[in-house]
């Protein structure tokens, strides 16, 4: 990326930030120690060494991409819900719900990365959440996502694999979780995650702990 582009990015961020309401004070920069700390409920013991089940998912970039089939590394990350600068959070106390906050820094620090994750081996990083492709596309322009983000409005994923999920405001959202996958198998998972910013680091450092083995 020039760095003509990433001026403009930065610009278009801090407009960003100085448009947001009370309700969403700062959706890129949250102070963690205010916000509680989701806990391992056991939700993703199941998940490793799973294989992903054969279910297309409608992207962002408008493909339609099936998991299941993509051969090679992927790195996959779900986030409950983003949300949009100068509208109402969901619910007055989002940010009370652990694990709930945070889906815009955590987006937005796998596009930061995109670059070092799939040099450390990621031959595709994909978003996932429950939200439609319309929402989830409004997002990846405004935010310069680099990488598709995969809808599960319809829940057919996350039933086939059991992923850990909240209900809030009559919504099935994915509770905040990362994979990395291997040839469609589940090698290691991230769960829960917190703070949110610091999770495509993490993944980051274990792509690099843990290089693919040629086959």
């Amino acid at each position: 990326m020039t760095r003509r582009s990433d001026l403009v990015r930065n610009a278009i961020d801090e407009l960003i930030r100085e448009n947001e309401t009370m309700n969403q004070p700062n959706l890129h920069a949250p102070d963690w120690s205010s916000i509680p700390a989701p806990v391992d409920d056991g939700g993703a013991r199941h998940l490793t060494g799973a294989k992903i089940p054969p279910v297309a998912l409608p992207a962002t970039d408008s493909s339609v991409v099936t998991l299941s089939s993509i051969p090679g590394r992927v790195v996959l990350f779900a986030y409950p819900r983003t949300g949009e600068p100068g509208k109402i959070a969901l619910v007055e106390d989002w940010d009370e719900i652990p694990g709930a906050r945070g889906c815009t820094p955590h987006t937005c620090a796998f596009r930061d990365l995109i670059g070092e994750l799939k040099a450390a081996g990621a031959a595709h990083v994909f978003g996932l959440s429950t939200q439609d492709t319309d929402y989830q596309r409004e997002m990846t322009e405004r935010l310069h996502v680099p990488f598709p983000v995969l809808s599960d409005s319809e829940l057919k994923l996350t039933k086939a694999m059991n992923l850990p999920t909240m209900e809030v405001a009559g919504l099935t959202m994915i509770k905040r979780i990362a994979f990395i996958i291997d040839d469609a198998v589940i090698t290691h998972v991230f769960y829960p995650v917190f703070p949110p910013d610091r999770n495509a680091g993490d993944v980051l450092a274990w792509l690099k702990a843990n290089p693919r083995q040629a086959r």
